[in-house]
């Protein structure tokens, strides 16, 4: 189906002057790895080999070469070099219909790169739920990972990775950041003692292999259930175990508070590059994070970030409740420390057909593997419609140097999903492209804030869309490149000898889709305390079946077996239909309703600085902190402010019970404060 926008960018290519079609045709030529040839002015971008992904490159690489004040949002897979080609030409000449947007910021640099900056929406989720705060929650929000190495020279590697550390901590200042009691995060200067990452090295080469083996098993589970925090210290913690036979593991554990997927890719292709040669240098960056996450405080004062946000709200009534899978427990009563993991891979092979039955449909890979997993939730549920969250490498191109920086930049995004009764595959993918391209337009507010306005209108403050969607395929040609083979004194990089686990805090379940040395991998991490391992090992078969079904061709066209329902059953007052299921209760439990004014002098304390802090009237005893303009992040330092104040502490969990003048007074009060 072609949308109304890409009609009208049709009609208007063709008066596209021919040396604007050409050099956006140079663009993609670039992007792509290809010659100018090869990339035909008619031709969509996701038919010449690109992605969502790669499309983030490609228009930092137009905003850079032609001056094109494009939104990410106006590049869209489906559009040829000469649709675009029009954009940029209407927007320069001021032409057309007035529907399309420009970029509505420009990058500034910082005066003081030392100066406090604010976190971003998903940062202060994840700051927020190593408070305790919320239902799944963790110390720390992290990634851990080991990897293999062979032939390494053990006596020159860890000076030569301490070395890359320190120099690539110099590049890339979020290595040096960390995060504010408040709420805000700032960067250590070079010269602070503890601004830069020091590497610790374990020597088993004299080991035997048994004791080497529960050496590590030791290793991974330290790192992978108490991961590095910035709110208490540096944000990355790696570490090298030499093993007999010049082998090796290169353990690291990163915070999700300062860097996401792609800025993992980033991460370890410029370590490498810079543990290999002592004497490599990095093309210099003219900005950093703190300068991106600065400029998007002006984004909300935007019409853009406005429209984007009514787009949203306006659909928020009609949006489904989470997908109804089958519980093994409360998830407000399990207290996880690890999540889960089920793992496995497609060869380079049959992945390479899979990708070109993808182009041959019309869809990319992301978008195929959104539908496969959605009709896998959707059998394991017993209901088509239900609401997905996914997480997207959301950076938006501001600045050439933007795709080069390491950062958190990764937000999410609320994707309903309502599938046909008994629709072919292709349609099924074709309908999730068509989704995901829609949502992607409006991509200016995040995740988390629509999110937020969700759980007022369902009042509810326990995760909306805690069953997650993570693709980061592409982030390797869109960098240009992946991590080297070989790095020095290191050795071979062996990246298909990995071990990984995540802690990532309001997630019951995630799926996660990366590419290593041209496998694909299909990975779920799971809270294992809340479902039965046989009914995820079952989602997780049922995923992996629909992938390899999906490199033949008939594998398109086969009818998709969904449910006959529509909705999942009645759910009673907790949220929880008959057998436990996942949901979310459509009302706070209440526990003290009686309006009128605040009654003692505790109320009135609560009342009195949420007045200051939320600069607005608070005069009932019932007014609600987040109905009032508060969020999660606020929340905590409303808290901490109470307890320096004197009134008491009290946990979060326990305010968000019933985030009520009166709730909390009487939270207060429990806690034994005044």
């Amino acid at each position: 189906m072609i949308s109304p926008s890409a009609t009208e960018n049709t009609a208007a290519a063709q008066s596209a002057p021919a040396e604007l079609v050409d050099a956006v045709r140079g663009v993609w030529a670039d992007a792509l790895e290809t010659d100018l040839a090869s990339v035909p002015a008619h031709a969509s971008f996701l038919s010449l080999g690109g992605d969502s992904v790669l499309a983030v490159r490609m228009a930092a690489m137009l905003r850079k070469r032609l001056g094109a004040p494009l939104a990410l949002a106006d590049v869209r897979v489906e559009q040829s070099a000469a649709q675009l080609a029009a954009l940029v030409h209407e927007r320069s000449t001021g032409a057309g219909t007035g529907a399309l947007r420009p970029l509505p910021l420009d990058l500034v640099r910082r005066e003081d790169p030392e100066a406090p900056f604010p976190l971003l929406p998903l940062q202060q989720g994840y700051f927020v739920g190593q408070q305790d705060a919320w239902e799944l929650s963790y110390r720390s929000a992290h990634h851990y990972v080991d990897i293999g190495l062979e032939d390494i020279d053990a006596d020159e590697a860890p000076d030569a990775l301490q070395d890359a550390l320190e120099r690539l901590a110099e590049h890339q200042a979020v290595l040096r950041a960390r995060v504010l009691p408040d709420g805000r995060q700032h960067v250590l200067p070079l010269d602070d003692p503890d601004a830069i990452p020091q590497l610790r090295v374990t020597d088993l080469r004299d080991a035997d292999e048994e004791t080497a083996a529960a050496r590590l098993a030791e290793i991974r589970h330290e790192m992978s259930t108490e991961g590095p925090d910035p709110s208490r210290g540096c944000g990355l913690d790696m570490r090298l175990t030499l093993l007999p036979g010049d082998r090796a593991r290169l353990h690291s554990s990163t915070s999700l508070l300062i860097i996401d997927g792609w800025s993992s890719s980033v991460f370890y292709r410029d370590l490498f590059a810079l543990a290999s040669d002592y004497n490599a240098v990095l093309a210099p960056l003219d900005i950093d994070y703190g300068d991106y996450v600065t400029t998007l405080r002006e984004l909300p004062g935007t019409r853009a970030w406005q429209e984007d946000r009514d787009w949203w709200y306006d659909r928020l009534d009609g949006f489904p409740l989470p997908p109804a899978l089958p519980l093994a427990a409360d998830p407000g009563e399990v207290r996880p420390t690890l999540m889960g993991t089920r793992q496995a891979t497609l060869d380079p092979q049959r992945w390479a057909t899979l990708r070109r039955l993808c182009t041959e449909h019309g869809v990319t890979p992301s978008a195929a593997m959104f539908a496969a997993f959605a009709a896998a939730v959707s059998r394991a549920c017993g209901h088509r419609r239900f609401l997905l969250n996914t997480l997207q490498l959301n950076r938006l191109p501001l600045h050439p140097d933007v795709s080069r920086l390491v950062g958190a930049f990764s937000s999410t995004m609320l994707l309903p999903v309502d599938l046909p009764e008994a629709p072919v595959f292709a349609d099924l993918a074709a309908r999730a492209q068509q989704d995901i391209g829609d949502a992607l337009a409006h991509n200016l507010i995040t995740g988390v804030e629509v999110s937020r306005e969700l759980g007022r209108r369902l009042g509810t403050h326990r995760p909306v869309a805690p069953v997650v969607f993570q693709s980061t395929l592409g982030v390797d040609a869109a960098l240009g490149s992946e991590v080297p083979q070989e790095a020095g004194p290191l050795g071979a990089v062996d990246l298909l000898s990995h071990h990984q686990q995540l802690r990532t805090p309001q997630v019951a379940l995630e799926v996660r889709l990366f590419e290593l040395r041209g496998e694909l991998v299909v990975v779920f991490s799971l809270v294992e305390e809340l479902f039965a391992a046989e009914d995820v090992d079952r989602m997780f078969q049922d995923v992996m079946a629909t992938v390899e079904s999906l490199v033949r061709a008939d594998g398109w066209s086969a009818v998709v077996e969904l449910p006959n329902a529509v909705d999942a059953q009645d759910t009673d007052g907790l949220g929880t239909a008959s057998g436990r299921r996942l949901s979310v209760p459509t009302k706070a439990k209440a526990l003290d309703t009686e309006a009128g004014a605040p009654r003692d002098a505790v109320e009135e304390a609560v009342a009195a600085h949420w007045r200051k802090l939320l600069d607005c009237p608070v005069d009932e005893r019932t007014a609600d902190f987040f109905a009032l303009g508060g969020d999660s992040l606020l929340a905590m330092r409303m808290l901490g402010s109470l307890h320096r104040e004197g009134l008491g502490r009290v946990a979060p969990r326990r305010f968000l019970e019933q985030p009520t003048v009166a709730g909390l007074a009487a939270a207060i009060r429990e806690a034994g404060g005044r």
